[in-house]
């Protein structure tokens, strides 16, 4: 494993957890010193009471989807949201952000964007749903699933932003020391010589596995050159893109949403069981329309 690029990626994603959290966490905070979001909230209301979330998570729905999870948990992190709700934000987040990003990779294995934006965007909302209507008896530490967001009381706008910062501040420090200490595991799982000669022999299976724990960044990148080249099946290519669409980066990112409430087993294997089942009926229905092509 080498140090230094360990160092640096740390290093970088710092920037990139302060670029994000601490800004919106701040303007989160000062929207609801100023109520903005009751005069607003009605306009999301239908789709997060869908997912059994309370109005002013709307931001962080919208963030999640076009930034990425960083700014999806500052938005949310002001809101005192119940386990069973960080859950069922972790699965929507987790399945439906950086879609931009995402998207324009698995594109580059013959995916269209059309079905990629689609399948992510649907599905993140319907399992969404799914893990809303869940008992939450079964989320550790979950009492209700309704908890609704309190609003702060400060004498003065300045008081309100210092503890705004002094928040966003505590909050990036966590999120940074989880997400170095999973850059040094995800680096050291990528040194190890089965991974490394993975750039070479490529297998449906294996691709599953690396995309599943480390992301569609470097899962679906393996798999490019394969791709343009012709080695694998366009059904293959499907079913992985499809399945990594669904279920990437389990750990870390579900991780982070853990430190707030968020019941680990419980997404991971909501979000794994979605993506097998939607992976496994859309191949199918792939496979036997290309067939007759």
């Amino acid at each position: 494993m080498n140090l230094q690029q360990t160092l640096t990626e740390s290093i970088q994603t710092a920037w990139v957890v302060l670029k994000y959290v601490v800004p919106i966490y701040v303007l989160a905070d000062v929207l609801f010193y100023y109520n903005v979001f009751s005069h607003i909230a009605f306009v999301a209301e239908p789709v997060t009471a869908v997912l059994g979330l309370p109005p002013e998570a709307s931001l962080s729905l919208i963030s999640g989807m076009l930034l990425n999870v960083y700014g999806a948990i500052a938005f949310a992190a002001p809101l005192d949201l119940s386990a069973h709700q960080w859950t069922t934000l972790a699965v929507f987040v987790g399945i439906n952000h950086s879609l931009i990003v995402e998207n324009a990779i698995i594109r580059q294995l013959g995916i269209s964007m059309v079905y990629s934006y689609g399948l992510r965007i649907v599905s993140a909302f319907v399992v969404g749903y799914l893990t809303a209507i869940v008992p939450s008896e079964w989320f550790s530490g979950s009492a209700t699933m309704t908890q609704p967001y309190v609003t702060k009381h400060y004498d003065s706008f300045a008081e309100m932003i210092q503890t705004s910062f002094v928040n966003a501040g505590m909050l990036s420090l966590k999120v940074i020391a989880l997400i170095t200490l999973l850059i040094v595991l995800m680096n050291f799982i990528k040194s190890l010589p089965i991974i490394q000669r993975s750039q070479k022999h490529v297998s449906k299976i294996f691709s599953l596995v690396i995309g599943y724990i480390l992301g569609i960044t470097y899962g679906a990148g393996i798999l490019i050159n394969e791709a343009k080249s012709g080695s694998m099946s366009h059904a293959d290519l499907f079913f992985v893109g499809t399945f990594l669409m669904i279920a990437h980066a389990v750990i870390e990112d579900t991780l982070l949403f853990v430190i707030f409430g968020a019941d680990f087993t419980v997404a991971v294997a909501i979000r794994t069981l979605a993506a097998i089942v939607i992976a496994y009926g859309l191949a199918k229905v792939y496979t036997r329309y290309y067939a007759n092509k």
